[in-house]
């Protein structure tokens, strides 16, 4: 069953278009110290995320950060990436709050997915919406390092057979189905192993069709895919769970070509990796707020 929570994720999605730094004290550790020391180590003369981005931005004294028009649950809940509610919105006010810019400091704007990769100046400081890191973005634009990496999701019927999967061993007897031209298919026959061969669909009306027969028991694609499907396209489904480990492709912050402030915000990424807070909030936002558990990849 649906809780509150989920429900009001598809509802959100179904309404769209298509388309801590813990504070130190004098008990702190070594390994706490080195990897502060890690985080910053790169910055220039020594310096943090926020010293490399004094003066860097569009704006003096301000950070403009842009993300879709609208923006969606998980990343941006209620449209709102200012309350700092949604994967992506929290993670952009904790890079801001690296950079050394909070509260009225940081503003929001938003863009077309399309308009903000072409080639030119950039009305923003960073823009996160999902964006693949790729070598052919990094021709126009700048790419931070990654922030998630996107795992292998399985979802399909609430009543399938996949429903209590919790390690990929339990998916090996089932009937999968995968999207043509994915990488999941890749995934599906190299490192799950299904005992059938899997169901390559042409697309989600296919798909469907062959969940409701019974052709499939469950469809894997990337988790991103895997929620907006369920919530928009495929009324009825469910996310079972994501594999461990099954991450391709990573997100990253867009950025204007050659920007000054890239640098600093791998500094304030790596920091927030440092700190364990990037993991934090992967897990509130991306497998307790989608509640799409982790299936053991043993």
């Amino acid at each position: 069953m649906r809780t509150p929570m989920r429900r009001t994720l598809i509802a959100t999605l179904a309404a769209g278009s298509l388309v801590l730094a813990a504070c130190g004290d004098d008990s702190e550790t070594s390994a706490d110290a080195d990897a502060t020391a890690d985080a910053t180590a790169d910055a220039p003369d020594g310096g943090t995320a926020a010293e490399c981005a004094a003066g860097n931005t569009i704006t003096e004294g301000a950070l403009t950060i842009a993300t879709g028009e609208p923006a969606f649950p998980p990343y941006v809940i209620d449209d709102a990436p200012e309350s700092g509610e949604g994967f992506e919105a929290a993670v952009a006010l904790a890079v801001a709050r690296e950079l050394g810019f909070e509260g009225d400091a940081v503003t929001w704007t938003r863009t077309a997915f399309d308009a903000a990769i072409a080639p030119g100046p950039k009305d923003f400081d960073f823009n996160l919406q999902q964006y693949t890191i790729s070598d052919e973005r990094k021709q126009v634009v700048d790419m931070s390092e990654g922030y998630y990496t996107a795992a292998q999701a399985i979802f399909g019927l609430a009543d399938s057979a996949a429903a209590t999967a919790t390690s990929i061993a339990d998916l090996k007897p089932l009937k999968i189905g995968v999207a043509a031209g994915t990488t999941s298919i890749t995934y599906v026959e190299e490192t799950i192993q299904p005992e059938q061969e899997p169901f390559i669909f042409a697309d989600n009306a296919a798909a469907k069709t062959a969940l409701e027969s019974g052709q499939i028991d469950a469809i894997v694609s990337d988790l991103p895919t895997a929620l907006y499907i369920t919530g928009v396209e495929i009324e009825g489904t469910t996310v079972f769970g994501q594999i461990e480990g099954s991450g391709t492709d990573e997100f990253g912050l867009l950025l204007a070509k050659d920007s000054p402030l890239t640098e600093c915000v791998n500094l304030a990424i790596e920091a927030l990796q440092a700190s364990g807070e990037l993991d934090d909030l992967t897990v509130e936002w991306m497998s307790e707020y989608t509640e799409a558990p982790i299936i053991s990849a043993a």
